[in-house]
């Protein structure tokens, strides 16, 4: 055989017989129509049309009806002819084959009808061509998607095959991605472009996981894209209660019509929040906060259960547990500010009691000379936060060690004076217990830090092999501040 009448897997190519009188038996009238005219996606539902018709013969009652596939009465704007082979057509499609040896009148006659949007008249031709030579012209995403579209209408198996390859191929953009996540298509099509929507989704968490980099880019970003990226545990934020307020920043500025708005933010936006993870100050301030701009009722919902969560995690795989929306199995994301829980109390004086879980792995990035910053808590008036840093003890020697240190976020106004006592406290796997290592009194006058820089008094790679700090992986870390005096009140 020529190596031209051959296509891919051995099998013969017909393409000298595409739209050719002289090889073809019938003929394929396309009456294309304005794109407005024509609803339901890419090429209207052929084979309901194919069963209306039925009905309708049935109805005749013998009588005459031409066999054609029409939508509702809408204007041509012009008409194209095909010649087309029922042969060569129902070898590669089990609807034309039905199609032309069902015994109904279609299946005998010689002119058939087909109308389309104008928008969908290359997919359409593509398709025929296709079934012709085995081979597609295009490149564009777009019109691959509308390709295999109508392919999957017309049960074109080996064409939904090589439009799925061909996109696999082209390199993944942000434009693509977002394509690939909010194509409107059946499930068949979803199902053909998996593997497509799950490296878009990874792409695009790839691509804006620093997120300061990228908060003009984001605010502009559509519904699809925004879930792809809020969904990944890789997103490296500041704090969650960073991510809460852009996504309310993001949902006013895109829907602005309140009921859309409340509609999105709860049904699409909730669900990418991991309140669980969220500071208690902003827990706090969003419970106590009303705000029309979105759905209140179910905000608080979660934030009730997130408090709860956090005040009683032993009852996390109990009752609180019950319900899917309070499963707190979600994983921190890369915090900046890792996350913290907070213990307050009022007497016999204002007292905060912070808990901070560090893993191996954060601890060992921390090496040569890094840190970490805590989420903000509050006290007297003003926000703290802890930092766990590793520090060059020996310069000489090149040791390095464990430090914490505590911070105040906010410089006290003026010349106030605050005075605390704070204690630094690890738990060990020997007893389970925390044990004291650090306690101190402080005054605090304004932008400083206290603490220490080895805060266990050991090697830096003394500390990462102990066993008995690391706890199932984790170091389990405690800090306690205590008001002792604030100018013009009374302790």
């Amino acid at each position: 055989m020529d190596p031209g009448l051959s296509r891919g897997g051995g099998l013969p190519s017909f393409e000298f017989a595409f739209n050719s009188e002289n090889f073809s038996d019938r003929v394929l009238r396309l009456e294309v129509v304005a794109t407005d005219g024509v609803a339901g996606g890419p090429l209207p539902d052929v084979a309901l049309h194919r069963e209306d018709l039925r009905l309708h013969k049935e109805e005749a009652d013998g009588q005459t009806i031409d066999s054609s596939w029409t939508m509702a009465a809408t204007p041509v704007l012009r008409v194209k002819t095909i010649y087309i082979s029922s042969v060569v057509l129902a070898a590669n499609s089990p609807f034309f084959l039905k199609l032309f040896s069902n015994g109904m009148k279609e299946s005998d006659q010689r002119h058939l009808t087909l109308q389309i949007a104008d928008s969908d008249e290359t997919v359409m031709m593509e398709l025929l061509r296709f079934m012709y030579t085995g081979k597609l012209a295009a490149t564009e995403p777009n019109l691959l998607l509308d390709i295999l579209t109508a392919a999957d209408k017309f049960e074109v198996l080996a064409c939904m095959r090589r439009c799925s390859q061909l996109l696999t191929n082209l390199p993944m953009t942000r434009e693509t991605a977002l394509l690939y996540l909010d194509y409107p298509c059946s499930t068949s099509v979803a199902a053909e472009i998996q593997h497509l929507t799950d490296a878009a989704k990874e792409f695009l968490a790839n691509k804006y996981k620093v997120f300061d980099k990228f908060p003009h880019e984001l605010m502009d970003m559509p519904l699809a894209g925004i879930e792809a990226i809020f969904s990944s545990s890789d997103l490296q934020i500041p704090s969650e209660d960073a991510i809460y307020t852009f996504l309310l920043k993001w949902v006013c500025e895109q829907y602005l019509q309140t009921e859309d708005r409340h509609k999105i933010w709860s049904s699409r936006l909730l669900p990418l929040l991991r309140f669980n993870h969220m500071s208690w100050k902003q827990l706090h301030e969003v419970l106590t906060c009303s705000d029309d701009a979105i759905d209140n009722e179910e905000t608080t919902k979660r934030i009730t259960d997130a408090l709860l969560h956090k005040a009683y995690p032993a009852h996390e795989q109990g009752a609180l547990a019950v319900d899917t929306a309070t499963c707190w199995q979600v994983p921190q994301r890369a915090y900046i500010q890792k996350p913290l829980k907070v213990v307050e109390f009022d007497r016999p004086r204002p007292q905060v009691i912070v808990y901070l879980d560090l893993t191996h792995e954060e601890c060992s990035r921390l090496f040569p000379e890094g840190e970490f910053f805590s989420q903000l808590f509050h006290l007297a008036g003003h926000n703290f936060y802890i930092m766990p840093t590793c520090e060059m003890e020996d310069e000489q020697r090149k040791l390095y060690s464990f430090g914490l240190w505590l911070g105040i976020h906010d410089k006290p106004e003026g010349s106030t004076c605050l005075t605390f006592n704070f204690e630094f406290a690890a738990r060990t796997k020997s007893s389970g217990e925390f044990v004291l290592k650090l306690k101190d009194e402080v005054i605090f006058t304004g932008d400083c830090m206290q603490g220490c820089g080895d805060l266990f008094g050991v090697p830096w790679s003394t500390f990462l092999a102990d066993d008995s700090l690391f706890i199932d992986g984790l170091l389990h870390l405690r800090a306690a501040l205590t008001l002792v005096e604030q100018p013009g009140v009374q302790t």
